[in-house]
């Protein structure tokens, strides 16, 4: 795992040393570059060592030195497609480098390569012959890329910050994705906090001719629901299922460094624990769970079980939160972009606790998204059924009952539920994810921005998501919003950041493309039953795992924001009319304004870190 920086046209050396310096974290064991001032051409890259130790050193070039990449990221299946390679007439001059196998699957079969990988990657390849750069970023976006384009100058790097120490990169905050975090709490692809730079979405490549034309972007994959219609028998989908996670988890856990297991005593993280137990040698394999002293927050017990009954070699670190809170400075310090999830807190003192015994982890990541395992999927029908027969006034009546309910600020509490929900409700349904997750509803937003942007322009990545889904029914639709909004520029960006200002690399089984492509081709039936969430999983785990694990309600990583908001710990500057409001609100315990006060917290944050012009 790494991080890439570089740019084409105006710039030097010193330039990208400054780029890539500011990317040490992702790369703490090596660094290197490739300069050819005469064609304006800079790569950086800062290297995590985890395969082919002494052979795998970035820049890499072809034998010819016609071709260069530099990567960020693991192929999985790099061995498979060495073995092709070597057949077609390749010679590689490294033992395993899976960064040696992208050169010369570039060779053979150009952007047609990103269909055969099974890992997660951002790269950039220089090639001399065409004269062009060509960028690419995985299926789910597991790994970062930003970029800019501006006065004849094309700049990259795998962090925001990184690219701001170009001198051409734009330095403006972007109005339209402040107010797309709000509504999100994330700033969904291709928007960034920086007005004139992008994120390459998810399963997106950039192709830039040296010659100076404008980059071009094109999507090369979708995870596009297309359920079977005659789909096997559940036995026979309980046996595939297992089977493709089982080898999923194999390909994750070759490493020449020390790899363990994140822990939270859940069903994906356990299962993904037990899989790994199977390849491992008995008390061989290492687990992480983070613990807290309040209750209502704390899942090491449910960790420890699993742990016990796996008979991994388990390690848990317990923490007071207010303790934790002490962390949050420096994060901020290195946060390249705000994140509205206040869980990188508690992902980010994991990743530190786990990086003291390894240099890999493995997490449940992707398990939800999936196979359907948030409680908005419960909603889903009720949701249908009440807005056809419930009217507007007596749903309005509803949402005022609602909001005289006592405030809670524990984890997941009943009155964040019913609030989160008849809030959504009062919206079209291709609204309903967006607005349940997001900080401020479209009515806060209206207020706050006035007619600068429509509904329709700040929901758009939303809206095009569940418009484009394959089905019509809900809950696909739903899943087409997790995955491309919510897992890509949320939950991934989120452990990636996490982990990697820790320095240590996370993969995640259940984003191989065999499971993805299972789950995809899976009816929801199979993933939504009743009341039942991520019902097939759940049956398949009943073969590793004890049935009050696999049973247990989900319980979420979360932190008592609202409190810590309540006691002043935290809070934001009110430097608009909204934000007082909400603000004095919260204070009085009036009404549970958690999300919209960090993620105006987290801004401020990041803002007074990273001024701008």
């Amino acid at each position: 795992m790494c991080g890439i920086a570089g740019f084409v046209g105006a710039g030097d050396g010193a330039v990208l040393r400054r780029m890539t310096d500011r990317l040490v974290h992702r790369g703490p064991d090596a660094q290197g570059f490739f300069e050819k001032p005469e064609a304006g051409v800079f790569l950086g890259h800062r290297r995590l060592s985890i395969i082919d130790l002494s052979g795998g050193a970035q820049p890499m070039s072809t034998v010819d030195g016609q071709t260069v990449i530099v990567f960020n990221g693991e192929i999985y299946n790099h061995a498979e497609l060495r073995a092709q390679l070597q057949a077609r007439g390749h010679v590689f001059a490294t033992d395993h480098s899976d960064t040696e196998v992208l050169l010369y699957a570039w060779r053979e079969w150009g952007s047609a390569m990103l269909d055969r990988l099974n890992g997660m990657w951002a790269f950039a390849i220089l090639d001399g012959r065409e004269k062009r750069l060509f960028l690419a970023r995985d299926r789910f976006g597991k790994k970062p890329l930003y970029w800019f384009h501006r006065q004849g100058t094309f700049g990259f790097a795998s962090e925001l910050t990184s690219l701001l120490e170009h001198p051409l990169a734009p330095r403006s905050e972007s109005e339209l994705a402040r107010v797309k975090f709000l509504a999100h709490a994330l700033i969904p692809a291709p928007h960034t906090a920086i007005e004139g730079i992008q994120k390459l979405p998810a399963a997106h490549h950039l192709t830039l001719d040296l010659g100076g034309s404008a980059p071009r972007i094109q999507r090369w994959w979708r995870y596009t629901i297309e359920p079977a219609a005659k789909p096997k028998s559940e036995p026979a989908l309980l046996e595939e299922l297992l089977e493709i996670l089982t080898r999923a988890t194999a390909r994750r856990l070759v490493a020449d460094v020390p790899l363990g297991v994140f822990l939270s005593g859940g069903l994906d993280s356990s299962t993904i624990a037990a899989l790994a137990g199977r390849k491992d040698a008995p008390h061989g394999l290492k687990t992480f769970t983070i613990g807290f002293r309040e209750p209502s927050f704390d899942e090491s017990f449910f960790a420890a079980r699993v742990a016990d009954f796996l008979k991994t070699d388990h390690h848990v670190d317990t923490l007071s939160l207010d303790g934790a809170l002490a962390a949050l400075p420096q994060i901020f310090d290195r946060l390249d972009e705000p994140q509205g999830d206040s869980s990188l807190l508690p992902t980010w003192l994991l990743c530190r606790f786990a990086r003291t015994k390894v240099t890999v982890a493995l997490s449940g990541d992707g398990g939800d998204e999936l196979f359907a395992g948030y409680d908005p999927f419960r909603a889903l029908r009720l949701a249908e059924i009440y807005r056809k027969v419930v009217p507007r006034p007596l749903h309005a009546a509803l949402r005022l009952l609602a909001a005289r309910l006592p405030v809670s600020h524990k984890n997941i509490s009943l009155d964040f539920k019913i609030k989160r929900t008849l809030r959504g409700l009062d919206h079209p349904p291709r609204l309903w994810n967006p607005v349940w997750l997001g900080a401020l509803e479209p009515s806060d937003l209206a207020r706050l921005t006035g007619a600068r942007f429509s509904i329709e322009e700040i929901y758009s990545e939303s809206i095009e998501a569940w418009e484009s889904c394959a089905t019509t029914d809900p809950v696909d639709r739903t899943l087409q919003f997790y995955t491309e909004i919510y897992l890509q520029d949320g939950i991934l960006a989120k452990a990636d950041r996490a982990s990697m200002m820790n320095s240590l690399e996370v993969r995640s089984p259940f984003l191989d493309i065999e499971v993805a492509d299972f789950a995809r081709r899976l009816p929801h039936s199979f993933k939504l039953r009743g009341k039942t969430t991520k019902y097939l999983l759940k049956r398949a785990a009943e073969k590793l795992l004890p049935a009050k694990i696999v049973h247990r309600k989900k319980k979420g990583f979360g932190t008592p924001v609202g409190a810590w908001l309540r006691t002043g710990r935290i809070a934001p500057e009110p430097k608009n009319s909204l934000l007082r409001e909400h603000l004095d609100s919260h204070l009085a315990g009036r009404s549970d304004e958690r999300l919209h006060l960090w993620c105006e917290y987290v801004w401020q944050q990041w803002s007074a870190r990273n001024p701008t012009r």
